[in-house]
């Protein structure tokens, strides 16, 4: 029987058996869904199961313990963009974070939009400081879905809502300018643009805001495994940061 009908952005791939593979991919309907394709690792299905490709997808299975059988179809193919190393590294990286850290069949509507969103702007924006903002916000959504949100509109120690200029790397709430006096090198700095000022920010701006996200990433979803995985993330702020210097 069909168990989901849906479009989906293609996250994970893994060789199975001698022709096969299995396609972890997100949808707006079901969150993150995994299947076994047959022949994925065939000349004609290995370019559309291309992490960050948009596909139509139906999974197919006679039980819901039974891992689905899924077929594909290209809907939108984002393999131009894998020639350019630094919007590759991007999307390597915001679909493995995405299928490493989402449990499957759980709907996340926001996270399915905004990972859209960030792929998009990866293909038209003109420079990586465009789209980089963007994946930024993508991983500040994904700590807060997963139950990990960080408090960025009131200090955590005075509860003002101004001047909040820092965060704090225990709590991950917000600290004023006046409370964090004395301790500032122990706090991580808080981008405006995380706090919806300055619309348009600098790249220094932005890996700051990635230096710091991703110390809750690690702690708090990653949990300080999957080096592999924060291997890729630390390779594209590195990209980044040569890209502006």
């Amino acid at each position: 029987m069909a168990l989901l009908t849906a479009d989906a952005i293609v996250c994970a791939v893994r060789a199975h058996g001698e022709h096969g593979a299995i396609l972890r991919a997100l949808t707006r309907e079901a969150g993150l869904v995994a299947g076994y394709v047959r022949g994925g690792r065939s000349r004609r299905l290995r370019p559309i199961l291309m992490p960050g490709n948009r596909i139509a997808l139906e999974l197919r299975a006679r039980t819901e313990e039974q891992l689905a059988s899924a077929t594909v179809e290209l809907l939108e193919s984002r393999a131009p963009l894998l020639a350019e190393p630094l919007a590759a590294a991007a999307i390597d990286w915001a679909t493995s974070l995405t299928a490493a850290t989402l449990p499957e069949n759980q709907p996340y509507p926001a996270l399915s939009g905004a990972l859209s969103a960030v792929l998009d702007a990866i293909g038209v924006a003109s420079s990586a400081r465009q789209w980089a903002a963007a994946l930024a916000r993508y991983e500040l959504l994904l700590l807060a879905e997963l139950g990990f949100g960080l408090n960025l509109d009131e200090c955590v120690v005075t509860g003002s809502t101004e001047d909040l200029v820092f965060v704090s790397p225990r709590s991950g709430g917000a600290v004023s300018m006046a409370a964090a006096s004395g301790y500032e090198e122990r706090l991580f700095r808080l981008p405006p643009f995380l706090c919806g000022r300055d619309g348009d920010p600098a790249m220094a701006d932005i890996l700051d805001a990635m230096a710091m996200i991703g110390h809750f990433l690690d702690r708090d979803v990653l949990d300080g495994r999957n080096r592999d995985l924060l291997t890729s993330r630390e390779r594209l702020t590195d990209r980044l940061g040569r890209a502006v210097a």
